[in-house]
């Protein structure tokens, strides 16, 4: 792109990069908050389907724009801050919340070569920044100066560091089949991968078991039922986010929902082939359907996922929560990191 803008505009090198650069983070923020936006549509028709409701169909065809009305209602309201809250805080944690979330999609590659940053820690750099994303729960909690928010922080900075350990061990196999933390890397080392026919780490014997701790600590670590403690309404009334309203609040749910995708995304790319087709196939013309089409199917195949477990799997008490993480996630997770790399150390390097 920055090629483009210097030929064919006749910009200079620094100019067009930067020009290269914003039309680039444009094309990915633009379209994940319309994104955003339907997914929320999605969520609850499918809560709705099982629960044999309608869900939303009033506003625009089949209920499509309800979520616009829904922002421009929030956008509409007063911003009211307690006043006992440190003010500062108190409207910086959401806008934290919601600038990681985003920030998460630069590495995030929807084809070969379409990706805002192609870097070699890639997967390191997801791990980093999602994990910054507890800091506006903790501070939102905090700077409310209220104890129903602040014990709803505490919940969550447990939570997500728990999930997190596992995350990382389940990572660390990943890259060791992969031989490299770089994301494009890795979904090319998929090709053909499970029986030679399917493009997906999923389909290892080792790392399938990986897949499922994966798929479960996403729904951890987004704060997803069965697993949204921080939002318990019967004992926390409405978690960390109790105190907000308007906009502030809208920007929690934006950034819980990009999240999501984010966490759909990687099961997607780590697991399933990213932006490959799910055949190595040549009889079928897989590989002429654009890249990024087999991504957002796969986001959305996992997105439906978390939508039919938050409505129908009832949320764990938090002794359980803790329990899975550090008693059965962790020492799993660690001793299957033992048998991938011994078992690549026999097969691939001895």
């Amino acid at each position: 792109m920055t090629d483009f803008f210097q030929n064919t505009l006749g910009m200079s090198y620094e100019f067009a990069w930067f020009t290269a650069t914003i039309a680039g983070i444009l094309l990915i923020a633009l379209p994940l908050m319309l994104a955003v936006a339907m997914i929320i549509y999605v969520d609850r028709k499918v809560w709705a389907a099982i629960a044999l409701r309608r869900g939303p169909n009033v506003v625009g065809p089949f209920g499509l724009l309800q979520s616009f009305a829904d922002g421009l209602k929030v956008f509409l309201q007063e911003t009211i801050i307690p006043s006992a809250a440190n003010k500062g805080l108190f409207l910086i944690a959401p806008i934290v919340t919601f600038t990681v979330a985003l920030l998460a999609w630069a590495v995030i590659p929807f084809g070969p070569e379409a990706v805002l940053a192609d870097i070699n820690i890639g997967l390191l750099y997801v791990l980093a920044i999602s994990s910054l994303g507890v800091y506006g729960v903790v501070v939102s909690g905090w700077a409310s100066n209220s104890k129903y928010p602040f014990f709803s922080a505490m919940r969550a900075a447990a939570q997500m560091i728990s999930y997190e350990v596992s995350i990382g061990f389940i990572l660390i196999c990943v890259i060791l089949y992969a031989g490299s933390s770089n994301l494009n890397t890795i979904i090319v080392a998929q090709i053909g991968h499970g029986f030679g026919l399917v493009n997906a780490f999923a389909f290892n014997l080792l790392l399938f078991p990986m897949w499922v701790m994966f798929l479960i600590s996403s729904l951890a670590e987004t704060a997803r039922a069965p697993f949204d403690l921080t939002e318990a309404e019967s004992e926390l009334v409405a978690g960390y986010q109790t105190e907000y309203s308007s906009m502030s609040f809208a920007l929690f749910w934006l950034g819980e929902y990009a999240n999501v995708l984010l966490m759909a995304a990687l099961n997607a790319i780590l697991f399933f082939g990213g932006w490959l087709p799910p055949l190595n196939i040549d009889l079928i013309p897989w590989f002429d359907i654009p890249g990024f089409i087999w991504l957002f199917a796969k986001i959305f195949f996992f997105f439906f996922v978390f939508s039919w477990v938050k409505a129908t799997v009832p949320r764990f008490r938090y002794d359980q929560l803790m329990r899975l993480g550090w008693k059965v996630f962790l020492p799993l997770s660690l001793a299957f990191v033992v048998l991938t790399s011994g078992w690549l150390m026999l097969t691939r390097y001895g």
